[in-house]
Parts: structure tokens; C-alpha cells; sequence
């Protein structure tokens, strides 16, 4: 469905981006006419860790899992990492049987599949892109080597089950590079060209490895990952990398936590510019926001949040979120990162469970429904 609008309502949608980001809430009523985002849910890595530590999950309206929870709001996709070979502490636990296991879930419960390879044991991201050990002291060669035959052994897991992702990252965070410090850009070496031309060798590996399993983007998307989302010139400098190394890629992810990345309207700007400019459509695939009034950003946060930290806060954020990327003309989706997130005997959760779309006891939060 196209936005509906003339030029009084073109002012009207700018108006109250603007408004997002001077901090005023936004009231339903207020909210534009938009077009359906096609791609909507989650993050649920975790959700099988906490389920066997005793995590019980609830809609009040008879679901009794977070994904039947989470599908009911409306939720259609859900992503899913993957570790190389985690050691199993807290949860890094996305060891390949795990990922399979869990993606068999979401593909019965009628939902599609985002996969996410971090190519590390551990958590990779702007701050680390940590080698596998058992890549590690790896010539630059075998390693382009291994990272192909690594992420096409992964795919063909996926489609022997009959449960092939709608969309593959090859990687994740990779504002810095991949494998470092091999692939490493940045830091100092930004315009080092045989830096930057090692790392877009090793995403082409990546990208090689998917097209062997999965031929058509009409089956399986490659998306590259940058963080920042509300970063225009940060994003622009990054792609513009990719591009120049000529990694062929077909859709483009950034994450968006206000309190790191800035305001809406930044947000909105980032999408509609880097979809223009890269021709390639773009997805939140990594978003929160506090239910909990005790839980305050982290230090060098990005100015105040707009929104209560509450659940009605909660919700008037995904509601301005889900309008933001509605009305640009390339955003397609957004995932909530981390939503099963509730506290649980034996494991420290991300926020002590406070930017979770359930409540201390399991329950579906209001927001929830606002990602559909």
C-alpha cells in the first residue's frame, strides 16, 4: 500500500519526525498513514537458554511461548545468530545445532527466518570481530577460504531441513571490518586501501558462500550490517567501502538504539539517504527501548530519550519507530532485539530484562504489537 498524501501531509510527517527528535511523545492519533512494513518481529538467540533456565512466557489471551506470544502481536520474522564454536557461557550458546533447532521453531510456527553470522565464538561487533580459534594464525588466503566453505556448509544445513533464511547477514556490526585484526578497517586506517581491499575479500567470501546454496536473491537476500543508524555520513563512508571493493550485496541492515545512535529524525534521514545512494533497500535489525523507569541509558549516551521509560513510554516509542521507517520510501522492516530478555535464577540478562518486550513475570508488554 503507497502513503497516501499531498503536501500538507508530506509537512505533516516531517513535523512530527521532527517532533521525535525534540523529545516530545507521540500519541497514536498523531501518528501519519503509512504503508505496512513487510518485515516485522525479533531477535530470539536466547530464547531456548532462558526457556531451560525456567523462563515461562504469556499474552494473556492463551499463548504460552514467547514465539507463540510474539507471532500472535503480528510478528512475522524472527533473526537468529550463529557462533562459530561458542563456549556456552551465559548466552553464548549459538552453537550450529542450537541455531538449527531453534530456526525449525520459528519455520513452524509459520514465521520467516533472518540469519545472522557473526564468523567469531563470541559476540562480534563495532568494539570486537574476534577470529574463531580454530581460524586463528590463518594465511589471508585460507581464510577467504575457510569463510566461504564455512558459510556455504552453514546454508546447506539450513536447506537440507527445508528451512532456508529469507535473509542471510554476512556478518554483524561490520562498521570496523570482519576478523580482525586481519580484516580489520578503521581505527586509523580508514583510507588504507589494502586494508579495505582485505576485508571486502573476506565479505566476498561470505557472499560466495551463500550464492552457492541459495543461486536467487527471490529466495535468500545478502545483507551487510552497519550499526549505526543514525549516522548518515557514517554510513555513507562505509557502503561507499563496499562498493568500491565491488562485494555484491542486495539489502542493507543498521541498528538503532536511541541512546547511542540519536533521534528519529537522524534515523529517517540515514534510511531515505543510504537507500538513494546504494540503491538497496534498508532494515532495522536491531532495536530496544526501556519498559522499566530504573533502567537509565548507558554513560555517553546520546542526549535525553524522548520517551517514558515505562511501558506505555515503551510503546509510544515503537509506535514513532515503526511510523519513521514507514514513511521513507526504502525502510522495510524492523526486529526488536533481545525481546525475551526477563530475569531468570543463574543468568545475568541484557538490562536486567528491562528492554524485553515482556515484563518481569513473562508478559507480553504492550509494545509488542506495535511491530506489525
Amino acid at each position: 500500500m503507497r502513503l497516501v498524501g499531498t503536501a500538507v501531509s508530506l509537512v505533516l510527517v516531517l513535523g512530527l519526525l521532527s517532533a521525535c527528535a525534540d523529545s516530545r511523545e507521540i500519541t497514536v492519533g498523531e501518528l501519519p498513514t503509512q504503508r505496512a512494513l513487510p518485515m516485522v518481529g525479533a531477535d530470539i538467540s536466547a530464547l531456548p537458554r532462558l526457556e531451560a533456565l525456567g523462563a515461562t512466557y504469556s499474552n494473556g489471551a492463551g499463548a504460552n511461548t514467547a514465539l507463540a506470544a510474539l507471532r500472535a502481536a503480528g510478528h512475522n520474522t524472527f533473526r537468529l545468530r550463529l557462533f562459530v564454536n561458542p563456549n556456552g557461557t551465559d548466552v553464548v550458546v549459538n552453537d550450529l545445532p542450537y541455531t538449527l533447532a531453534l530456526a525449525q521453531r520459528v519455520r513452524a510456527a509459520g514465521a520467516a527466518l533472518v540469519l545472522d553470522l557473526h564468523y567469531s565464538d563470541t559476540w562480534a561487533d563495532p568494539a570486537r570481530q574476534t577470529i574463531p580459534a580454530a581460524w586463528a594464525g590463518l594465511t589471508l588466503d585460507s581464510l577467504e577460504r575457510v569463510v566461504e566453505r564455512y558459510t556455504a556448509d552453514v546454508l546447506q544445513q539450513f536447506r537440507a531441513r527445508g528451512i532456508l533464511p529469507r535473509i542471510v547477514q554476512v556478518g554483524n556490526e561490520i562498521d570496523g571490518g570482519l576478523l580482525w585484526p586481519v580484516g580489520r578497517i578503521g581505527n586509523g586506517t580508514a583510507g588504507d586501501a589494502p586494508q579495505r581491499a582485505v576485508f571486502g575479500r573476506l565479505l566476498k567470501a561470505g557472499v560466495r558462500g551463500v550464492r552457492q546454496v541459495v543461486a536467487s536473491p527471490d529466495t535468500t537476500l545478502v545483507m551487510l550490517h552497519y550499526s549505526q543508524g543514525g549516522n548518515v555520513s557514517g554510513a555513507r563512508w562505509f557502503f561507499d567501502q563496499v562498493v568500491a571493493e565491488q562485494v555484491p550485496f542486495d539489502v542493507i541492515g543498521v541498528s538503532y538504539y536511541p541512546w547511542w545512535h540519536g533521534s528519529l529524525e537522524q534515523l529517517r534521514q540515514t534510511i531515505d539517504s543510504t537507500a538513494a545512494r546504494f540503491n538497496r533497500d534498508v532494515y532495522v535489525v536491531e532495536t530496544a527501548y526501556a519498559w522499566r523507569p530504573d533502567w537509565f541509558a548507558p554513560a555517553g549516551a546520546n542526549g535525553p530519550l524522548a520517551y517514558p521509560r515505562s511501558p506505555a513510554g515503551q510503546q509510544s516509542f515503537t509506535q514513532a519507530l515503526v511510523s519513521t521507517v514507514a514513511v521513507t520510501a526504502r525502510g522495510k522492516g524492523v526486529l526488536w532485539w533481545y525481546p525475551e530478555a526477563i530475569p531468570v535464577s543463574g543468568l545475568s540478562v541484557w538490562a536486567g530484562g528491562a528492554l524485553g518486550l515482556f515484563d518481569g513475570a513473562g508478559r507480553l508488554l504492550p509494545a509488542a504489537a506495535e511491530l506489525k
